[in-house]
């Protein structure tokens, strides 16, 4: 496993695949592997003949006060812990992806904003303009993504159509503890209590989900939700949303290929969810 810090060896073991008539599959992580990670790894073992795991953690998707300075930076577990999976052919972890005097970034509409494009305006440009640069980097047949970060995934599917991309996106199904909370890196963030409420919003979620498909109707169903969880000891709701699973407008009533979205804050952690009805 090869472990790659600059774009011109990344880019050159790439194209040298590709001219052996082997495909490559990208999977894009800012480190702190978890079984998540680990499931879209090998979910890539099996689309593609060689598979690049690109660590960074990009700043440029944090906003003021956020938690960039905090957040875990463990390659060398990160490394041990993809071998112990099985590995991968390279990880490419650059020191810098951003030069001195960077000016140019991708702005991202449509599916960018609603829920997370209101909540943190900032985040998606910063998701594209780096997705983009490691795709020029890694000009790879295929890049996979989780569905945990649905409306992540959306915004990088409509890029990709929008600017005639020659890459294949792929989505591998959220992964989850045996108590359903959904697998994330700030899951470390959550303190010994919270950890044991955090399963309750995928609880909810399920729930909601019933309630509708009941034949109560989308506002009460979602207002009730809200009111338990706010009950339960979650702090503020971002949103708890049902909408639509490829525009993400918003579903007044029960249709098909539709999703609960929730952004939830438990203590000083910040919960994003999803759940297909």
């Amino acid at each position: 496993m090869k472990i790659l810090h600059s774009k011109a060896e990344m880019t050159a073991a790439t194209i040298a695949w590709q001219a052996a008539g082997e495909t490559v599959c990208l999977v894009p992580t800012m480190g702190s592997i978890h079984q998540g990670h680990l499931a879209l790894i090998a979910a890539a073992r099996k689309t593609a003949n060689r598979v690049i795991v690109s660590i960074y953690v990009n700043p440029t998707q944090f906003g003021v006060g956020e938690d960039f300075d905090h957040y875990p930076r463990t390659l060398e577990a990160d490394c041990a812990a993809i071998t112990a999976a099985g590995g991968c052919d390279a990880i490419y972890a650059p020191a810098n992806m951003y030069d001195d005097g960077h000016a140019t970034s991708i702005v991202p509409a449509g599916v960018a904003l609603a829920m997370e494009g209101q909540t943190r305006p900032h985040f998606f440009t910063g998701v594209a303009t780096i997705v983009l640069k490691l795709f020029t980097h890694i000009p790879a047949n295929f890049a996979i993504f989780g569905e945990k970060d649905y409306q992540q995934l959306a915004v990088i599917r409509q890029m990709v159509r929008d600017l005639d991309l020659n890459i294949t996106i792929l989505a591998q199904p959220t992964i989850r503890e045996t108590d359903g909370l959904a697998l994330s890196s700030r899951n470390l963030y959550l303190s010994a209590s919270n950890r044991k409420l955090a399963p309750l919003l995928y609880v909810e979620m399920q729930e909601t989900a019933k309630q509708i498909a009941k034949g109560t109707p989308v506002d009460a169903a979602l207002a009730s939700a809200k009111t338990r969880l706010t009950k339960a000891g979650f702090g503020k709701i971002d949103y708890f949303d049902l909408r639509h699973s490829d525009n993400l407008q918003p579903a007044k009533t029960l249709v098909p290929n539709c999703r609960i979205f929730a952004a939830i804050w438990l203590g000083t952690t910040r919960l994003i969810d999803n759940y297909a009805l």
